[in-house]
């Protein structure tokens, strides 16, 4: 709820008209006021009732003072015409009533809503017309304290209105810039809940397409040879069993990462990564895909965004090879420093595409995940078919990864 004093200096803003018809009231108030007092009535100082204005002064105080209801709307007209209306009155008034009082407040308002050199242009120039007026055309010595009240007045009102205006650019900057700042802060935190968003999406691919792959692949061996080979059977059941086993566990510490950071079930396992390539590489063996391994990697340690992209490309592409490559297919994988980049190259020996089949196995979210996967890293992927047969996926890894907090945007 506003105070009292917030709610006085809102209400001109909310009701101009009316805030500038009241000023134009008091201003007309004051002004006829003033040409009631002379300031030279007594010795003993000034008097008040001495004098009465006449009708033309009355008249130039009325013009004055309405044409200020028109400030806002038309700064410039206004001081033209207040100012007329001055020098009317410095040639007609004997002596003059205080006409400049409406001229003082159009050129505050001139100030205060224009910029600095039409302030400065337009300043100096009332200024000079209303001070050599009084000067020439007044009824004192043209080095009265009178003439010289004129000139100090509107001085003072081009700068009261230039300081305004500049309080007031300075805090529109200043509400500008943290409505700004809000914004950003707000972009950047969509940003990355959308970039969160997207590596939960593609863990989650990776680990349910690797294992339902497996479990799929194991539970068809299982029903081919239950009937005849009950102890292959068996150790295919078993196969599914780790592989849905290790694909909760996954799950859970990936989903985990959703949980508040006080849930005592947060995970605490690190992320996969090379590490743990023999044991993928088993799994896939163990359900029926040959897989070599050639690596120049050994004991190297890689960042924790590198070694866990490397993994998963390895996942992915061998889970492609025994989703499309074909049952006699057999794979490579090759683990590789060049310079400051790691190389990963998954190869694999499936039938090659014929008449009406696509050229390339069909990647689906996989393929895309890897390369979102490698470009977020600044790295680069390709992918397709061998000549001869079979696929090939190749990405090239740098070992300070540009991420998305790093890099250019």
């Amino acid at each position: 709820m506003l105070s009292p004093g917030s709610r006085a200096r809102a209400w001109p803003r909310a009701h101009p008209l009316a805030a500038d018809t009241a000023l134009a009231a008091a201003v007309l108030t004051a002004m006829v006021l003033g040409s009631f007092a002379d300031p030279h009535g007594s010795a003993a100082g000034p008097g008040f009732g001495t004098r009465a204005p006449g009708p033309g002064s009355i008249a130039l105080m009325v013009l004055g003072a309405a044409a200020l209801v028109r400030r806002r709307r038309a700064p410039l007209p206004v001081l033209v015409l207040t100012s007329a209306v001055t020098v009317a009155e410095f040639l007609t008034g004997d002596p003059p009533a205080p006409v400049a009082m409406s001229a003082v407040v159009a050129l505050y308002t001139v100030a205060s809503r224009t910029d600095r050199p039409t302030t400065r242009r337009v300043g100096l120039a009332t200024m000079t017309v209303l001070t050599a007026a009084t000067m020439l055309f007044g009824h004192s010595p043209w080095y009265s304290q009178q003439n010289l009240g004129v000139f100090a007045w509107t001085g003072m009102a081009a700068a009261a209105g230039d300081a305004v205006r500049s309080r007031r650019a300075f805090v529109d900057a200043m509400r500008e810039r943290a409505e700004r700042a809000e914004r950003t802060r707000e972009e950047e935190a969509r940003r990355r809940v959308a970039e969160e968003r997207l590596r939960i999406a593609r863990d989650l691919h990776d680990v349910v397409a690797h294992h339902i792959a497996l479990v799929n692949v194991q539970a068809g061996v299982a029903a081919h040879v239950m009937d005849r080979r009950p102890d292959q059977a068996k150790e295919a059941l078993a196969h599914v069993r780790e592989a849905g086993r290790s694909a909760l566990e996954e799950l859970r510490a990936t989903v985990g990462l959703l949980r508040q950071s006080g849930d005592p079930e947060a995970p605490t396992e690190p992320a996969p990564g090379l590490a743990r390539l023999d044991e993928l590489l088993d799994g896939f063996r163990r359900a029926g895909l040959p897989v070599a391994l050639a690596r120049t990697d050994e004991g190297a340690q890689l960042p924790a965004a590198v070694d866990l992209a490397v993994y998963r490309i390895i996942q992915e592409s061998l889970t492609n090879v025994r989703k499309h490559a074909g049952p006699q297919a057999a794979a490579e994988v090759s683990v590789l420093h060049v310079g400051r980049t790691v190389e990963v190259t998954v190869l694999d020996d499936g039938a090659p595409a014929g008449p009406g089949q696509p050229s390339e196995t069909p990647g689906g979210l996989g393929l895309l995940g890897m390369r979102e996967r490698v470009t977020a890293l600044g790295g680069a992927l390709s992918t397709g078919p061998r000549y001869g047969g079979g696929f090939r996926v190749q990405a090239i890894l740098p070992l300070s990864p540009r991420t998305a907090e790093t890099g250019p945007r």
